[in-house]
């Protein structure tokens, strides 16, 4: 991979402006950027130990979130091809983390199910991200989440906000659909 090497400086940075004349919020921007990097870094290190990467710990947050969730929920959750959750469901169900079995009514469904051993590496991350966001409140001085909360779902597209209160609450269930992309 070559190097690409070019410096910026907030002087021959050219402003640019949006609409209404205010320049873009890189400050937010850049926040977010390292704010995330390091929401992630803690579940990264913790998953090296199995050789897995991020898409094995969405993949698995999900499924322990969602029982019985179906493969095609799950595509229409993270927005991914088939292709791209196959082998990482492949992995999760080889050692033995998820569970994959046919649905009741309709047996060419997939129905996903964390294991016990599943479980318990998904309480694992999620308790660890769970504790950065709660220091990360402590320090900005609020008293509980409903502030970050707000902001966050005011971040996500209009149109999927329905679907996402709904995933988030918990009650997706067998047969429900997170409108999502076409694949």
């Amino acid at each position: 991979m070559a190097d690409v090497n070019f410096s910026f400086s907030p002087a021959s940075t050219p402003r640019l402006e949006n609409e209404q004349g205010e320049p873009p919020l890189y400050e937010l921007i850049e926040l977010f950027f390292f704010a995330y990097r390091d929401f992630v870094a803690d579940p990264d290190h913790a998953l090296e130990a199995y050789g897995f990467g991020r898409a094995h710990h969405r993949v698995l947050h999900f499924v322990d979130r969602n029982p019985d969730l179906t493969v095609a929920e799950l595509l229409d959750i993270l927005k991914i091809t088939k292709q791209s959750l196959a082998r990482v469901l492949k992995d999760l169900v080889d050692q033995g983390f998820i569970l994959q079995r046919e649905g009741r009514e309709d047996r060419r469904q997939r129905l996903l199910t964390t294991t016990v051993k599943g479980k318990q590496l998904a309480v694992e991350l999620a308790t660890t991200q769970s504790q950065r966001i709660a220091r990360a409140l402590a320090e900005a001085g609020l008293t509980g989440p409903e502030l970050a909360q707000r902001f966050l779902f005011a971040m996500v597209d209009p149109d999927g906000r329905t679907e996402v209160a709904r995933l988030i609450s918990g009650n997706v269930t067998k047969g429900d659909k997170i409108r999502g992309e076409k694949r």
